[in-house]
């Protein structure tokens, strides 16, 4: 795929609807199980939007990403305090929004509640043992910013997630989720993703990004910065084997989670919102459906199929009458076009 087809294929809008949409889709079927699901929902494969399609904090969260890296970059070259900086403050005016009322996560809740004291350091604030899907679920974003070197991208990834969710887990499976969300815009072939998450896992592995993470390690146990960081990567290589194991052995008709597990955590939420985009690659709605239909955290597993869906087919992959219905459409659509190009 050419340069000039990614452009027009406007991969960021994409990327952002589809993950909006899995949200708002997966929404209504958290916390039930397969049977209860089919029961109040129909047969998967024709699920529909509810309307109005309402979305969760995964949607609002990637907003506040989004919009503190647009904040950064334009105050020029992105960099960790630089985007610190506005990230914490979405955080925080995400937390305190009346509009935050859509079953957040308890971590997001405890960690940004502590990061509206502006005198603590962000790493005190930090859940150091909390590996919840909420990191990775709201990382698109970085993996669509044009113009970003691969430390700046990996270390933006690892920073968003650090401000909540600090286990190494956490870092590792955001920085790999917006690696896989550029290598999709990019134009991968899809066949070979897996094995290109696995040699950049592989490469990183024992990689401790300190100018973006600062000591954020010396919380936990672990002896040094590199051991700290090896265990997430360590983590999300596992995942990733089992993801390989998967794609070529389950069937579409069977829940993912038993595959992949079921994305309460975050690198089980990368896998099986990773499996559902490989098993209707050129499906984007069957695609959502079918992670919206599972046992585990419905709305992050679909939302980050949508991601990757988007990513790599386009604007074009989400027909207009789910679009335009999606809550935080013109936010969404705005912040798309500025990456677009």
């Amino acid at each position: 795929m050419t340069a000039s087809t990614t452009v027009r294929k406007r991969a960021a809008t994409g990327t952002l609807l589809g993950l909006a949409l899995g949200d708002a889709l997966g929404f209504p079927t958290e916390f039930n199980d397969v049977p209860s699901i089919l029961a109040k929902r129909g047969p998967w494969r024709r699920m529909e939007l509810v309307t109005p399609a309402i979305v969760s904090d995964d949607t609002q969260m990637t907003l506040a990403v989004g919009q503190g890296l647009r904040t950064a970059m334009d105050r020029g070259v992105l960099g960790p305090k630089r985007f610190e900086r506005p990230l914490r403050e979405e955080f925080v005016d995400w937390y305190q929004s009346p509009q935050n009322n859509r079953a957040p996560g308890r971590t997001c809740m405890v960690a940004c509640n502590l990061l509206k004291d502006e005198s603590r350091a962000w790493q005190d604030a930090s859940q150091i043992h909390s590996k919840g899907c909420g990191a990775n679920m709201r990382v698109a974003p970085v993996g669509l910013a044009p113009g970003l070197s691969d430390e700046q991208r990996a270390g933006a990834a690892q920073l968003q997630s650090a401000l909540t969710h600090g286990h190494p887990t956490a870092l590792a499976a955001s920085d790999l989720t917006a690696h896989a969300v550029r290598l999709l815009a990019q134009g991968a072939d899809p066949s070979g993703l897996v094995g290109l998450l696995r040699s950049y896992a592989l490469d990183n592995r024992s990689h401790y990004h300190h100018a973006w993470l600062g000591d954020l390690w010396t919380r936990s146990q672990d002896p040094t910065p590199e051991h700290f960081i090896a265990r997430g990567w360590d983590e999300c290589l596992a995942i990733l084997e089992r993801l390989r194991d998967a794609v070529r052995t389950v069937s579409p008709e069977t829940d993912p989670c038993l595959a992949t597990g079921e994305g309460w955590i975050a690198e089980e939420a990368l896998a099986t919102g990773l499996l559902c985009f490989l098993l209707f690659v050129d499906e984007p709605l069957t695609a959502l459906r079918r992670a919206a239909c599972t046992s585990g955290d419905s709305d992050s597993i679909a939302c980050l199929t949508g991601a990757f869906a988007g990513a790599y087919l386009g604007a074009d992959a989400w027909p207009t009458e789910w679009a335009d219905r999606i809550e935080y459409h013109g936010e969404l659509v705005t912040l798309g076009a500025l990456w677009d190009l």
